[in-house]
């Protein structure tokens, strides 16, 4: 699985991770199509076929996992011993997952995972793959939320892992400046992307290990949020936005730090930077309609 080292690579070679669905895999074939060597992280030979097969010869599909240490090494021998001294011009760290549920009831491994896999697993990335990026002067892209702003019940844990996101931006912006290395972070609001979905279910497998009177708490706020993540879900924007946003990321003369996207997105920074606390609840509340907060209304 590795490209022909003849083809003209035009704009360089960037790593995508995460790229067998949603978001990461609109990213690989975008940039494929802007003349980018993408190097696609999938975490099955199946999916790297499947992508490639809508690409062109110089995407090149990766073993990618992005909780794994050995699978990170043998990605990074695999991209190095291709790229050589020309290094990488982008790493867009996209991979994640997203755990729903009230954070009371959320079983303590599930949480762990979150983090693993939207958390460690990005600093892990950025670390084996920072010494090829500073080979080409390149750029990183981080792949936040609008929920790294503004927590919404329900996905906390994600939501977590999100704010968590920020923090390590601004922090690898700055480390990174001595050598011309731009960091910036993408902050989508609802995404058409099966990571929702996949998050629909996966509450529905966590949902059937709790007790009956735990699930009794919540039953009805979890309803109502259900709905309006459902609704918010089928007008997202698509994922090809997204990409063209990541694509802004890695060519601009001047790229920016932060990338708002998406309906609403700028009102919920505002009101995340401006509004008190507990007006911001009250208006959470009542945009997801849930039931049983009088005392907070």
């Amino acid at each position: 699985m590795v490209a022909d080292s003849t083809q003209e690579r035009t704009r360089g070679a960037v790593l995508v991770t995460g790229s067998s669905t949603g978001i990461g895999k609109a990213c690989a074939l975008h940039l494929d199509r802007l003349g980018f060597r993408v190097f696609a992280g999938v975490r099955r030979e199946a999916d790297g076929a499947a992508l490639a097969a809508q690409a062109s010869r110089q995407l090149v599909p990766v073993l990618l996992d992005v909780t794994s240490s050995s699978g990170i090494a043998e990605a990074r021998e695999a991209v190095s011993a291709a790229v050589g001294e020309a290094g990488l011009a982008g790493l867009v760290n996209n991979a994640g997952i997203a755990i729903a549920g009230p954070l009371e009831l959320v079983p303590l491994e599930e949480f762990r995972r979150q983090l693993e896999v939207n958390v460690t697993g990005q600093l892990a990335v950025t670390q084996a793959f920072l010494p090829l990026v500073r080979k080409a002067r390149g750029r990183i892209v981080m792949m936040g939320s609008i929920c790294g702003r503004m927590a919404m019940p329900f996905i906390g844990a994600y939501a977590i892992s999100k704010f968590a996101l920020e923090a390590m931006t601004d922090a690898l912006r700055v480390e990174l400046a001595p050598w011309g290395i731009e960091v910036s972070i993408v902050e989508p609001g609802s995404v058409a992307t099966p990571i929702w979905e996949k998050s629909r279910q996966h509450s529905r497998d966590i949902a059937r290990g709790i007790s009956h009177e735990s699930r009794e708490l919540y039953h009805r706020q979890y309803d109502a949020m259900r709905g309006t993540a459902a609704k918010e879900a089928a007008e997202g924007v698509p994922a090809a936005e997204v990409a063209r946003v990541v694509a802004h990321a890695l060519t601009a003369a001047t790229p920016k730090t932060r990338y708002l996207l998406g309906k609403d997105v700028k009102l919920r920074a505002w009101a995340a930077k401006f509004i008190p606390d507990r007006m911001r609840d009250r208006m959470i509340i009542k945009h997801v309609g849930l039931p049983g907060a009088g005392s907070l209304l």
